[in-house]
């Protein structure tokens, strides 16, 4: 059960556990369940708003628990309609959350962690190194509060909302806090937020990867892949000197084996300009899919987003097309990830607690 001083972040519990806690104050069943869809159906933000409780209860909880725990430092507004926020947790750290909208789905980037420890070289988050795990009630309070930002507290939201856990952080470090959250978001009585429509991204954390294949209704993966030769992927991401592209590839072809009818993984490919985006390059990549005969693959090329503190430049238009016509010319599903975001630091590998003096509206 998740507490910080003894006060209990009620946001972080499962319907199971809360229905627990209840029992121990002396609280029937049904009033577990009544705070569960407050928080995660109606998206309340304080007990003195659910007013179907009885005074005496929402006083206990008030005295014990906590609905929130981040609060929203600043918001900003991209030319594309994007938005990142920047939140901190209750003892300081910095997380960031970005909604983007498209015609007929929301997507919400979370994240995993504050900062991250994994030191991929084209990344900006990078640069904070790991601050701390994010608990499960950090993870699903970031939902909350996008869409009550986004719709107005427990406003109808039009669309569907997919999740997809590419924020600040390497999920599968924190994998267990992870699991947590995704089965809070997945309650019906709650977001209601479904495995299909979440895809979580890891740069490569082999055990885990054969982990998450043996889980029950799991979302989908996506793998940080952005070079198919271990020497440039071990620049690029270092943590490919402890598990290298065989070890990689192998986790992967097992955990295609895992996959339902119809479904697919990806292979995320970020586009460097001069580094990894030649026609040599897209050959090498698909050669390393035919090698471990991965089919049921798709890359989704990202073009590099760019920032001072990077030594790395952006492939252009062209090559990045060119690229994808080489893969696709060898039998490899690939497709171009349109990047949002970027004048206001929301983009892919942007996400550094970057507070932003122009671009944008905050």
């Amino acid at each position: 059960m998740e507490r910080v001083s003894e006060r209990i972040h009620i946001t972080g519990l499962k319907q199971a556990e809360l229905e627990a806690l209840a029992a121990d104050m002396g609280e029937p069943k049904y009033r577990a369940v009544q705070v569960f869809k407050a928080i995660h159906e109606r998206r309340l933000t304080s007990f003195d708003e659910i007013t179907d409780l009885p005074k005496r209860f929402r006083a206990r909880l008030t005295e014990s628990a906590d609905i929130s725990r981040l609060t929203v430092e600043s918001k900003y507004v991209s030319t594309d309609g994007t938005r990142r926020y920047l939140m901190k947790t209750a003892d300081g750290f910095p997380v960031e959350t970005v909604f983007i909208p498209s015609e007929g789905r929301d997507t919400i980037c979370f994240s995993s962690q504050s900062g991250c420890p994994l030191k991929c070289d084209f990344c900006l988050t990078a640069k904070l190194g790991l601050l701390r795990n994010l608990t499960p009630g950090e993870i699903v309070e970031q939902i909350i509060l996008v869409l009550n930002d986004v719709y107005g507290v427990g406003g109808e939201t039009p669309h569907g909302t997919n999740l997809v856990g590419m924020g600040a952080g390497e999920p599968f470090l924190n994998f267990e806090n992870l699991i947590a959250a995704l089965e809070i978001m997945s309650s019906e009585n709650g977001l209601f937020i479904v495995p299909n429509r979440v895809t979580i991204s890891t740069a490569g954390i082999v055990p885990k990867i054969y982990e998450f294949a043996k889980l029950e209704n799991r979302p989908h993966l996506a793998i940080s892949l952005s070079s198919a030769k271990d020497e440039l992927r071990d620049t690029l991401m270092p943590i490919n000197r402890k598990w290298d592209l065989d070890e990689l590839m192998t986790a992967a072809k097992e955990f295609e084996g895992s996959l339902r009818r119809g479904e697919r993984f990806t292979f995320e490919y970020v586009m460097l300009g001069g580094v990894n985006d030649s026609d040599a390059d897209a050959r090498e990549l698909a050669s390393l899919l035919d090698r471990y005969q991965l089919s049921r693959v798709k890359i989704n090329l990202i073009p590099h987003n760019g920032a001072e503190q990077l030594d790395y430049s952006t492939s252009s238009e062209e090559r990045v097309d060119r690229f994808k016509k080489t893969l696709e010319s060898r039998g490899v599903s690939a497709y171009v990830r349109q990047p949002r975001g970027r004048d206001i630091y929301a983009a892919c590998g942007q996400l550094a607690a970057k507070t932003v003096g122009s671009g944008g509206t905050q």
